[in-house]
């Protein structure tokens, strides 16, 4: 038994973790819970019993907007390591996340690594969190993360953090409140009602710890606000003095920086406050309250002069002693309403954060700073735009960006500075295309060329393959060749190899259409190559995703395997999210294709995830990064009969500004598809498809555009291209159903090979029914058997023993399927599984397809009657 009550379950996981993490086998825990459950106290207990463990402790802080690393800089200081000579000499986030683990893993005892309120983390900070996390396991770290899970906020913060580490190492454990036992207990001891107690606090920890102390009145304090304010109002003038001023700073107070403010009485004040429990020790010369709740409590209780009195005492002291991060001076610039402070200090935060790594924190900052802009002289207010575009692009926050740059750019054409107001009209033009304005892509794009092309240099090189990459985008191998060899002479003659790497991308992925493949490939290879021997990490991402796409698209799966399964790791090394969320969507492409349905459902449901916590109101909800994996999600929903009009509105939102025949056709075939289906107008889906053959320029890039439109209009002729396309679609196109089916087959592809089957004779049509229910496509099922059905042909339901196979559910189904078994909720499932609900609610659609069940109660009962389980 322990002193903690009701937590001996989770310490004693916490001590088998570090125990392992001691042999070499390291782990991730995550401590969960609400405020005031106790994750920190938990933490310290797990600390005290690490014997002989290495400590080192980090947290992050609840400022307005959080310091860049805080928690490494914690880490850093403890470990004694020189955080700031590093990044000097790294100066990007994976050489210097690498040399952190190897500051902290020692080959000889266990490190039981502590990051506290992840909650509050900057984006800085989860890359460091995912970066250690992945590499734990061959390491003797135990890494203990703590984070509030009881607001949105909290949770897309956790979720991000631990996204990416493989699920077998990283162990959940949730704090609950105490039960009515454990409260009852605590009441006896201190002599209270237990009942009263119970009905005032639900368990809650803090609370009940709150209550408890503040003394045996005839009444229970209502809040835990007011259980803080009645125990700091029993306090001296001296003790509430240094209380006050301790609570304007967010995790701890050293004791120099109080005397500033408390003179003489500092010594005897922080007696005081220790003594009655609301302060603590905190290092080895701070002050911390016991809790964040308790600091906002008296914090808020100040009034709106002694808080700016109080932030302005801090400003200064912190600024005369020259080590604090600007983060924090802006912070307490802010409470103290000091607005030239807040003015010189924004911009300097703001590249702070964005060299660091901490985008949505740099944009924030930038934001900050742009309200004073106009007291800036022009060439730093240009400056200071640009870098915020940047920022905002990097955060995702693409609209910002976009007007942030236009004023750059203007800023520059009133300077009469024909370079800068090129070179910012090429960043325009990629910003513009980030939020799907194509037009104003191609407009700024041109508009660089037509100012940098007399004046030569890396700026007209970089806007030329700009152009050939908006070609490239366009599927117009002609422009992005001619462009993309421009830009490659002249960067040549300047050795500029990152703008090399960049164009040879651009033509490379152009080349692997029809006849050029060998020789796309070989560019490709070349810029890969570039890329990789530099250090140019993009672009070598980037090369793995253009590899991997047209593989894809060309029904070579064993090549987009290996591209992907170098890409994705490559992107999660090093950080790069954007190409990550498009090859996974890639990767869910080609599960779906390959009849891994459920596999391509949770995939893509990881990335849309991921978009949600990333994504800013008024932003972009998709992007084109998120849109392969949007687009995979719309294709499962609408075959399996669950709600697809939200994410094809997600599409739409991002054609609205502009289309192009890569983004355009993918939605234009799902619009057939479910006309087919019933789901849409068939006429309007038909526009659509018509649409996209004015658009592309041969057969090769729009199969599945033709497909859907031979079938809702088989009257009308295809267009006289000459039909290069893989071999499937080909064979399908001209109508030889038999060898069609057998090309898919051969490539792997179920879902296909039964369109193929629908044009052949009534043995065809059944198979095809057989394989569209094995899949769970509900909605495609109905469709066939109700076109049997009115051809006079009979077909029976799935066969009881079909229905009992459990060779038709994968592991991950029968899980799910013996947990409705019990009656759990999809969130109950999400939550035991470690998956969000959204992914639940596909393996349950899927199942019921599978069984051909309408209810998670008639799926169960089969389960039970054939003994699945």
């Amino acid at each position: 038994m322990t002193g903690l009550l009701e937590r001996d379950d989770q310490l004693a996981r916490l001590d088998r973790l570090l125990a392992e993490a001691a042999s070499g086998r390291g782990q991730v825990a995550a401590l969960t819970g609400e405020a005031g459950v106790g994750k920190t106290t938990l933490a310290a207990a797990a600390i005290a019993r690490a014997g002989d463990a290495r400590v080192i402790r980090g947290a992050c802080e609840d400022l307005s907007i959080p310091t860049p690393l805080g928690p490494l800089r914690d880490l850093a200081r403890e470990a004694g390591w020189d955080l700031a000579d590093a990044f000097d000499r790294h100066g990007q986030q994976f050489p210097l996340f690498s040399e952190a683990l190897g500051v902290l893993d020692l080959p000889d005892r266990a490190t039981l690594v502590v990051v506290e309120d992840l909650h509050w983390a900057d984006d800085a900070t989860i890359d460091f969190v995912r970066f250690l996390g992945r590499r734990v396991a061959d390491s003797h770290i135990l890494l203990v993360v703590t984070g509030r899970d009881d607001a949105a906020v909290g949770r897309a913060r956790l979720r991000r953090a631990l996204a990416d580490v493989p699920p077998h190492l990283v162990e959940r454990i949730a704090l609950p409140p105490l039960t009515p036992a454990g409260v009852d207990q605590l009441a006896r001891a201190a002599g209270r009602d237990a009942e009263a107690l119970w009905r005032a606090t639900s368990g809650h920890p803090f609370f009940v710890a709150e209550l408890l102390r503040a003394g045996h009145g005839q009444t229970l304090p209502p809040s835990v606000q007011d259980a803080v304010l009645a125990r700091a109002d029993r306090l001296t003038v001296a003790g509430r003095r240094v209380l006050d001023g301790a609570s304007i700073f967010p995790r701890r107070v050293e004791t120099d920086a109080l005397e500033v403010v408390c003179g003489s009485e500092t010594a005897a004040g922080l007696e005081e406050c220790v003594a009655t429990g609301l302060l603590e020790a905190s290092g080895r010369v701070g002050f911390a309250f016991r809790h964040e709740l308790a600091r906002r409590a008296v914090e808020a209780a100040l009034s709106p002069v002694a808080r700016r009195r109080l932030n302005t005492w801090a400003l200064d002291t912190l600024r005369s002693r020259g080590d604090a991060p600007t983060a924090q001076l802006l912070h307490h610039a802010r409470e103290a309403a000091a607005a030239d402070t807040v003015r010189d200090l924004a911009p300097l935060a703001g590249r702070e954060a964005a060299r660091l790594g901490a985008h949505s924190e740099a944009a924030e900052h930038f934001a900050a700073a742009l309200a004073y802009a106009d007291s800036w002289p022009a060439n730093e207010r240009a400056e200071l735009y640009a870098d915020a575009a940047l920022a905002f692009q990097l955060s995702a926050r693409n609209p910002e960006a976009v007007q942030a740059q236009a004023a750059a750019v203007e800023l520059a054409r009133s300077a009469g500075d024909r370079l800068r107001e090129g070179d910012g009209l090429r960043r325009l033009s990629r910003f513009s295309y980030s939020t799907g304005d194509r037009g104003g892509a191609d407009a700024h794009g041109l508009r660089a060329v037509e100012l940098l092309g007399d004046l030569g240099g890396p700026e007209l090189a970089l806007a030329w393959s700009n152009l050939s990459q908006l070609a490239m985008l366009a599927w117009d191998r002609d422009g992005a060749r001619s462009w993309g060899e421009r830009a490659i002479t002249l960067a040549e003659a300047l050795d500029r190899p990152d703008i090399v790497c960049h164009a040879l991308n651009n033509i490379g992925y152009m080349g692997l259409w029809r006849e050029d493949l060998d020789w796309g490939r070989a560019m490709l290879d070349r810029s890969l190559s570039i890329a990789l021997e530099h250090g140019f990490i993009e672009d070598a991402a980037r090369a793995y995703c253009n590899l991997a796409c047209f593989e894809c698209v060309s029904l070579d799966g064993d090549r987009t395997r290996a591209a992907l399964d170098t890409g994705i790791p490559f992107c999660l090394e090093h950080g790069i999210d954007y190409m990550l969320w498009y090859m996974q969507g890639w990767k869910a492409e080609l599960l779906l294709r390959e009849g891994a349905w459920d596999e391509a459902a949770a995939e893509a449901q990881r990335v849309v995830d991921r978009f949600d916590g990333v994504w800013r109101q008024g932003a972009s909800r998709t992007g084109h990064f998120g849109y392969p994996a949007m687009l995979v999600l719309a294709r499962l929903h609408t075959r399996r009969g669950l709600p697809a009009e939200p994410l094809l509105a997600g599409l739409r939102a991002y054609l609205q500004r502009g289309t192009e025949p890569q983004r355009f056709a993918p939605y234009a075939a799902i619009m057939g598809e479910r006309a087919w289906l019933g789901l849409e107008d068939k006429e309007a889906a038909l526009g659509d498809l018509e649409r996209c053959l004015t658009m592309a320029k041969d057969a090769a890039m729009i199969p599945d555009v033709l497909h859907w439109r031979r079938v809702l209009a088989p009257e009308r002729s295809l267009p006289s291209w000459e039909m290069v396309m893989p071999e499937p679609w080909r064979l399908q196109l001209v109508g030889d159903w038999r060898a069609a089916a057998a090309a898919w087959a051969a490539v792997g592809a179920p879902y296909d090979q039964a369109l193929a089957l629908l044009d052949g004779d009534t043995t065809a049509r059944r198979r095809a029914l057989e394989t569209v229910r094995s899949l769970g496509a509900i909605t495609v099922a109905e469709r066939i058997l109700a076109d049997l059905n009115a051809d006079g042909v009979r077909v029976a339901g799935p066969r009881a023993s079909t229905r009992a196979n459990p060779a038709g559910l994968t592991r991950r189904e029968m899980d799910v399927l013996r947990l409705l078994d019990q009656g759990r909720s999809n969130a109950e499932i999400a939550e035991q599984l470690f998956v969000s609900p959204k992914t639940v609610d596909h393996h349950v659609s899927a199942i019921l397809g599978k069984l051909d069940v309408r209810s998670r109660g008639e799926a169960a009962a089969i389960a039970r009657r054939s003994g699945l389980i």
